[in-house]
């Protein structure tokens, strides 16, 4: 086995030493919070800059650094933690804009594969914007993976040309393709959305039809015994008049066959038990207590 290093001794050697040692937590031992707490301790001993020594400088301790964050995320992410990824590699970025790109792509990759793409939209937008990181060679790819992953799908049209229109770095026909990329996502969201609007449109005369058919029915039948129960007064006049045109309303609720667990038959039966109480006094109100004969 190999030695516990020293405990926390800062710089990117003690750095690196703790990226291999969470690499193999990841990826052997499966232990995710240890892997964690590894890449914690590793940037934490990075401090605030490249440390000194040769073999060591800016670009070393960029790369140990965003080694350590990527490990990190996929060790949050096994741990369902990826609610905790951005403002995990943010205390060790500060800022969006000062992110590396491979720790940026993973963390709208992760945020669109969870269906929460707002949550990198301000990020996003930040790091693009940044005139630091237009001249990256990962730019448009970044770019391109920003309007597909997170503003595309919020249906963020306008600021996706903006975006695009505002590129320094993109020449004519990465603009032309980005905004007819944009174009194209435009059309389908605004056919879905006359789509579901057309459908809401039918479902409301539909509604209404069938809780007027069901509501003739319902008064017709209630008409038919308000007659009965006027020609059968002297006979059945102690009978329990409201439990027998209860019984008859859930027998008419079992034979138009609605769904009391649908969401759509809620307004049904509401409305039908509206009018089922005005039946009812209806059909009470004529009806009075035969005379006692001696």
């Amino acid at each position: 086995m190999r030695a516990e290093p020293p405990a926390w001794a800062p710089g990117p050697a003690q750095a690196a030493a703790l990226l291999e040692e969470a690499a193999d937590l990841l990826v052997l031992h499966r232990d995710f919070a240890a892997a964690v707490e590894r890449c914690e301790a590793g940037c934490d001993s990075l401090g605030p800059g490249p440390g000194p020594g040769p073999g060591h400088g800016p670009e070393s301790f960029a790369e140990v650094k965003c080694s350590l964050c990527v490990v990190g995320i996929q060790a949050l992410a096994e741990m369902n933690r990826w609610r905790e990824v951005l403002s995990w590699v943010l205390q060790y970025y500060h800022v969006p804009e000062h992110l590396p790109p491979k720790v940026l792509e993973l963390c709208i990759l992760l945020y669109s594969k969870v269906r929460e793409p707002q949550v990198m939209l301000e990020a996003g937008g930040s790091w693009l914007r940044a005139q630091a990181n237009q001249g990256l060679p990962e730019f448009g790819s970044l770019l391109e993976l920003y309007l597909a992953q997170v503003l595309l799908p919020l249906g963020r049209f306008e600021g996706a040309e903006e975006l695009v229109r505002g590129c320094a770095v993109c020449d004519s026909e990465q603009q032309l393709r980005f905004l007819a990329t944009i174009g194209e996502s435009r059309r389908r969201w605004t056919q879905r959305e006359e789509t579901r609007s057309a459908a809401e449109e039918q479902q409301e005369p539909a509604t209404e039809t069938l809780l007027g058919v069901l509501s003739q029915k319902l008064l017709t039948m209630l008409t038919l015994l308000r007659r009965a129960l006027r020609s059968m007064s002297n006979h059945f006049y102690l009978l329990p008049y409201k439990k027998m045109l209860l019984a008859t309303f859930l027998l008419y609720l079992v034979v138009v066959r609605l769904d009391p667990a649908s969401p759509t038959s809620l307004p049904f039966i509401y409305k039908l038990v509206q009018l089922f109480r005005q039946a009812w006094a209806a059909v009470l109100s004529p009806i009075h207590r035969p005379p006692i004969r001696d």
